[in-house]
């Protein structure tokens, strides 16, 4: 889930229904493994498919193409910049679906915390741990265990304050500037909330349609019919007009219960300058 912002499409342009060409995510990752050889080496012990392409759920019109790799110890410094590059050579093939390629690396060491470095956040190291299919290489998560739900949701939070916060805080009362900005942005701002609630309930990698199901069946969950929308838009996008109405309903009372809930848990692990940062958001949502 911690990806580059750009990758998300924020702030994009892009038409409501992106172009998806005949390209596909496995296309996609058996790039990532031919250009991992001759870049990486000897030292590259695996390679994993992350996100939807590992637990279900792709969609061609939004979903991100996530790969994990593990790599021998020890770390070296010029490593972040040899992935970097490595998750450029990807993308500059040029089609929609490596446009969205994002790299998460590390080492059996950096994944078990015992060395520092990597790029490998909680929140997608859980999913390496739950979900992470394999495509190449050595099996190497025998010695993980799960982030702890405070960081999860710790991380979680600030993701949200990073990529969601003032894009929220700009299209909350304006949805049709957030559909402008195309199906693939739209269903992530719906959908975000949801999963976060959803890890930080349960611990677990919040998938797409767990995350629904979970919070749909809660008692008081507002917006909950946007929520179960979006879900289905990832496949079958509605009309710009339907979805705009949707969103104008249901955005804000998400957000709000969304942030409500997650402040309280801030407050509750002693993350009092995240809780402070989400009761600012709420009050400046509320105020639009």
């Amino acid at each position: 889930m911690n990806r580059e912002l750009g990758s998300l499409g924020v702030h994009s342009n892009q038409e409501w229904l992106p172009p998806i060409g005949s390209v596909t995510g496995q296309d996609v990752l058996s790039d990532v493994i031919r250009l991992s050889s001759p870049q990486i080496g000897d030292r590259l012990i695996a390679v994993y498919a992350l996100g939807s392409l590992a637990h279900g759920g792709f969609s061609p019109f939004v979903s991100d193409v996530d790969a994990g790799l593990i790599l021998e110890d020890p770390i070296r410094e010029s490593d972040a910049k040899l992935l970097l590059d490595l998750a450029e050579s990807v993308r500059s093939i040029g089609s929609p679906l490596h446009s969205r390629v994002s790299i998460f690396w590390g080492t059996p060491e950096s994944l078990t915390g015992r060395a520092a470095g990597g790029r490998f956040p909680p929140l997608d190291r859980l999913c390496l741990f739950e979900h992470g299919r394999l495509l190449v290489g050595n099996d190497r998560r025998s010695g993980l265990r799960p982030p702890s739900q405070t960081d999860l949701v710790v991380t979680g939070a600030q993701f949200a304050l990073d990529a969601l916060a003032e894009d929220i805080l700009a299209r909350a009362r304006d949805p049709d500037t957030l559909v402008a900005a195309g199906v693939r942005w739209t269903t992530k701002i719906v959908l975000f909330p949801a999963r976060f609630v959803y890890t930080a309930d349960t611990g677990r990698e919040g998938t797409n349609e767990a995350a629904v199901q979970h919070y749909s069946a809660q008692n008081g969950a507002p917006s909950a019919e946007l929520v179960r929308a979006a879900l289905d838009w990832r496949t079958s996008p509605p009309s710009r007009e339907h979805a705009a109405t949707m969103l104008r309903n249901g955005l804000v009372p998400l957000y709000d219960f969304y942030l409500t809930d997650h402040i309280h848990r801030l407050q509750s692990i002693g993350e009092s300058e995240l809780a402070g940062a989400f009761s600012d958001w709420r009050s400046r949502l509320l105020a639009t």
